[in-house]
């Protein structure tokens, strides 16, 4: 089992910056994949970024060269640096670990872009 736990959502203005972090603790070995996701009211979850065991990053096109994807070596932390932040940027944000086959959630934090 691996237990996730975001932080760093809140409020802010159009063009702003946020960092969200997710802390990952219990069975973190062998994680071999991390990744933020999104959903917005009424609409789908969505792949926001993500980072393979080897460092390779991928983004959404919506994100592209304004979020930036990182971790630490011991995969216990994930961050998610979101800069130039719109409006349609507004959800909750969730992190996504695949461990052995298996995906694990956390509760998510809400990212509230005003415009």
């Amino acid at each position: 089992q691996v237990q996730l736990v975001e932080s760093g959502g809140g409020l802010v203005q159009a063009g702003g910056s946020l960092r969200l972090s997710c802390a990952a603790s219990g069975s973190i070995f062998s994680i071999n994949y991390m990744a933020w996701y999104r959903q917005a009211p009424g609409k789908q979850r969505e792949s926001v970024a993500g980072i393979t065991s080897g460092g390779s990053t991928n983004y959404a096109d919506s994100v592209k060269g304004r979020f930036t994807i990182s971790r630490d070596n011991a995969k216990t932390r994930l961050y998610l640096q979101m800069n130039s932040l719109k409006p349609e940027d507004t959800a909750v944000y969730y992190c996504k670990v695949l461990r052995l086959g298996s995906s694990y959630w956390g509760q998510g934090t809400q990212v509230t872009v005003s415009s």
